[in-house]
């Protein structure tokens, strides 16, 4: 299926998007949302895809904030209200999609970029990434979900520090805040996301599935409460087939023959 504003190709069990604004940095707007959800549509329906990584066309930009002339039109409270809806919308849809999404960002992150990035379950950034929170310099607030993921990643002090001043922080600053995993060399970001894509894709699916539903499930509720959500989704998989094939293929000494049941 085309997009008007991506670029979808499969590497193969891993589907790669790539935002295609390079002119506008890949700013986010109406037309990317809708494409993207589209695409999850058209990928979440496709068995053969076990892993999704998402960049942004060209060497500049992964994605550079949300476009300021839709927020700028913005004509009253409510459709303010509902531009940030569904920001939370398509940020929520990649948080709960059943593949696991590593983002490739591969140059400035800022604004809505960052909270499209924060969205995905791993980030990759060229060791030149810039990324931050700016929306407070424009008499704004994050409104795609920054000022709730930002303090779970990093913690309330740098994610206030981020928020509150504006200010970009390099790869390096954020991966030693948790907010990135992996800082690469700008040539590398799309092979380290591939590389990581296909250690995925080859574990059982079910249980790629199942692990990021429970770390997202288990990190709104307390412990306790986290541990039995663990209990049972381990229950529900350690008799399946797929988990059979994995124990056999262990003890035989060879490769697991995964067929997602």
């Amino acid at each position: 299926m085309a997009y008007e504003t991506l670029l979808v190709e499969r590497d193969g069990p891993t589907a790669i998007i790539t935002i295609n604004r390079p002119k506008a940095l890949n700013a986010l707007n109406a037309q990317v949302f809708k494409d993207l959800l589209a695409a999850f549509d058209e990928l979440e329906a496709d068995v053969s895809v076990r892993c999704v990584i998402i960049t942004g066309a060209g060497d500049k930009a992964f994605v550079a904030g949300a476009d300021i002339g839709e927020l700028a039109s913005l004509r009253d409270s409510e459709s303010a209200t509902q531009k940030a809806r569904a920001g939370h919308h398509i940020t929520e849809r990649l948080e709960h999609s059943r593949l696991p999404i590593i983002m490739a960002i591969n140059g400035f992150a800022l604004g809505g970029g960052l909270e499209l990035a924060m969205a995905g379950d791993i980030r990759v950034a060229a060791s030149t990434a810039k990324l931050g929170q700016p929306e407070v310099s424009l008499g704004i607030i994050g409104g795609f979900g920054g000022t709730q993921r930002l303090p779970r990643l990093v913690g309330q002090g740098m994610a206030s520090y981020l928020l509150l001043t504006g200010e970009m922080i390099g790869a390096e600053e954020a991966k030693a805040s948790n907010l990135v995993e992996k800082v690469v060399p700008p040539d590398q970001v799309m092979a380290e996301s591939k590389r990581i894509a296909s250690a995925i894709a080859s574990k059982g699916p079910k249980a790629i599935e199942l692990t990021k539903k429970v770390i997202h499930k288990g990190l709104q509720t307390d412990l306790h409460s986290a541990l039995e959500i663990e209990a049972e989704a381990f229950g529900s998989i350690a008799t399946t087939a797929d988990a059979r094939e994995g124990t056999k293929a262990f003890l035989e000494k060879r490769a697991p023959h995964f067929t997602g049941n």
